[in-house]
């Protein structure tokens, strides 16, 4: 990445084009009457010169894989990006940024991936989008590593990632997690641009914050540079340059601005943060700033300076285009390996690679999930993952293969650390990066440092995969702390997540194999730390049935009295049950449940062929709270979960505290049927 640009003299056409981004932010902020205008008038200068003299991009061809990365980390400073995006020819016109923020517009209050071209994740939640673009930054190194190529020959990913990040998303402890893990991975493709400001909404950040950045940062491995005026853009370039020019470690630049610069009364202040600068002040601050033009309007001078970057990007596409093209036909594995990582096609039928589990053992389903993954890993050269720091007990770990690091970046085991927050959104950003099939792992009760991610790994529509294990009180002597009671149910109450509770080892089977063929939306692969039995499938239903979220495991000898349902380790719990009941001639239908997700989806004759809505009597099992199963057993059924935190004791001696018994199913299912 050696492509070293001497200085260049920035002039008055320089100061308008900046002047031009503070205008437009502000003027956006004040029509929609809502916004953050202070971070883009501060960072403009910063802004400009990043994308007018450095940035590598293509407006007509926004996700062309050559190009540079641009993330807003600081999300709130949306009116900069969209500014941006406008001046550098991107599908935005001047209208769009009149509707900032307004009910269908493209232009949302943070930024949105899929919603607007160049924008490559999505931002808001502060201190995500600088793990994102970590996750980016290990993907690029993966794929590099991966490719068969020679030394000195073209490189497809010669490309670097640009992240602007505030004092807020570096109070975050995510953005501690991922600098730490940069920093070890030796990513020197990262160029951090930290917006020092010093202010927060709630004042200055004195108030909140003593640590030194510049230290923590050199702590974490990282190349420092410090630029007292942010605002000069001669300081700016240079300070970018050596930037670019360090590959061995990440680099973050501090530039000390002015939050709200140009506003003669709001300039350094709170005020300007989350809040239209008013009319009035809008006013001075164009008078302050010599600005002198209608408003929304752009002056010629700028367009044509960003013109002048957009051709160069299209020279660098087309240049691109070319030297690829010739690069995938010198070696053809090359061509299999882009068309999987890059392109996103399945090399293989996912339905050719059958379960391998023996009939009548017991196999917790935590030991399954292992060995489903690995047998689509063995094909799938696009799934690379880890844990938490605990891979012995959630089974995450692809055999034959080693631990990604700075000295093997071909590795497909990422040993993350005690980092469950930074972990997912480092694996959201390797998904946006290419199509990765990226995975993490740790406990269920853990998920709640993971949820943020999980959430905008939703929105986005990603297809990552997150792995938990220990699903219930089954954890058993670890206790309270480590057994997850509402969490089940609270990974079902994200929009657009599929959740899966398998209930033996063919069903999580199934559900890796589902996972792996959903592209538009995450996965939660939910796990057992107990042993459950493998079910002879010529006596139950085939377990791809599994596929539809819900299917009929066991029927009854006739029109059902009562329909049990259940997910995970419960389903061979009322498959007890009903062979009880059975002898006692009262027919029960069993029910398994692995994903409502999947099961909402099917045809409402599918689901009436399930759940008929003529057997009212329904009794719901599950190791979690009730939340959701309303929805399932109606106002006449009956639910059998947990109401309290678990305690310390063996997983066994719990189930049966707790009500998790053969026993208590069928009594409570023959109170049902008194009922009627």
């Amino acid at each position: 990445m050696s492509d070293k640009k001497s200085s260049p003299a920035f002039g008055k056409e320089e100061e308008l084009a900046i002047n031009t981004i503070r205008i437009l932010a502000a003027e956006m902020v004040q029509k929609a009457n809502s916004g953050h205008p202070g971070m883009p008038m501060g960072f403009a200068s910063v802004a400009h010169v990043l994308w007018s003299r450095f940035l590598k991009f293509s407006p007509e061809h926004p996700f062309w894989p050559g190009r540079d990365r641009f993330i807003l980390s600081c999300g709130h400073g949306s009116a900069l990006q969209y500014a941006l995006l406008h001046l550098a020819g991107y599908d935005l016109d001047m209208e769009e940024l009149k509707q900032f923020r307004q009910l269908g517009s493209r232009t949302a209050g943070h930024p949105e991936y899929g919603l607007l071209p160049g924008v490559e994740t999505t931002t808001g939640p502060l201190g995500q989008g600088f793990a994102n673009t970590v996750g980016m930054a290990a993907a690029q190194q993966y794929i590099r590593a991966v490719m068969p190529s020679d030394e000195g020959e073209f490189d497809p990913f010669d490309h670097r990632f640009y992240v602007v990040v505030s004092d807020g998303d570096l109070q975050e402890g995510i953005s501690y997690e991922a600098a730490a893990l940069a920093g070890l991975w030796k990513l020197g493709n990262i160029v951090a641009l930290y917006d020092a400001n010093n202010i927060s909404i709630d004042g200055t950040i004195d108030l909140t914050w003593s640590e030194n950045p510049v230290q923590r940062f050199e702590a974490c491995g990282w190349h420092v540079q410090e630029v007292l005026d942010g605002h000069d853009p001669s300081q700016i370039y240079d300070a970018i340059e050596k930037a670019r020019q360090e590959t061995e470690k990440p680099s973050i630049i501090v530039f000390h601005t002015h939050i709200g610069f140009g506003s003669p009364n709001k300039q350094d202040s709170s005020s300007s943060h989350g809040a239209p600068l008013g009319v009035e002040e809008i006013e001075l601050t164009k008078k302050a700033l010599g600005w002198d033009y209608p408003e929304f309007t752009v002056p010629e001078e700028t367009y044509a300076i960003y013109a002048e970057a957009a051709d160069r990007g299209r020279e660098e596409h087309k240049t691109w285009l070319e030297n690829i093209s010739v690069w995938l036909k010198a070696r053809p594995e090359r061509k299999q390996l882009w068309q999987e990582l890059i392109e996103g096609d399945v090399p293989i039928d996912l339905n050719s690679i059958q379960p391998e589990f023996e009939t009548g053992s017991k196999m917790a389903t935590r030991g399954a999930s292992g060995i489903a993954l690995n047998q689509f890993a063995e094909k799938l050269i696009s799934m690379i993952g880890g844990c938490a720091d605990l891979n012995g007990s959630v089974k995450t770990d692809i055999k034959k293969t080693e631990i990604f690091s700075a000295e093997s970046y071909g590795g497909r085991n990422i040993r993350f650390g005690v980092r469950e927050h930074t972990m997912g959104s480092i694996a959201v950003g390797m998904c946006l990066y290419a199509n990765l099939r990226a995975f993490t792992g740790t406990f269920l009760v853990f998920s709640d440092y993971m949820r943020p991610t999980i959430r905008t790994a939703a929105l986005m529509k990603l297809p990552v995969i997150f792995v938990f294990s220990h699903d219930s009180i089954g954890v058993g002597e670890d206790g309270p702390t480590h057994q997850p009671i509402e969490h089940v149910a609270a990974l079902r109450a994200i929009p657009g997540v599929n959740v899966y509770r398998p209930g033996d080892a063919n069903e999580m089977f199934h559900a890796w194999r589902n996972a792996l063929e959903t592209t538009d939306q995450p996965s939660v692969i939910i796990s057992t730390r107990q042993g459950l039995p493998v079910l002879d499938r010529s006596k139950y239903a085939p377990a791809d049935l599994a596929g539809k979220g819900a299917y009929i495991l066991k029927d009854s000898n006739g029109v059902p009295d009562l329909i049990f349902m259940a997910s995970g380790s419960e389903v061979s719990l009322i498959v007890e049950a009903q062979k009880r009941l059975e002898e006692e001639k009262i027919k029960v239908r069993v029910v398994s449940m692995p994903s409502w997700e999947l099961f909402r989806e099917q045809s409402e004759e599918y689901k009436n062929s399930v759940l008929p809505s003529s057997v009212k009597s329904r009794l719901a099992v599950e190791a979690g709270i009730a939340q959701g199963w309303h929805e399932w057993i109606g106002d006449e059924g009956k639910f059998i979960g947990m109401n309290s935190f678990g305690e310390s004791a063996p997983g066994a001696v719990l189930f049966e505290k707790f009500g998790f018994t053969v026993d208590n199913v069928v009594e409570t299912a023959k109170s049902l049927i008194d009922k009627k």
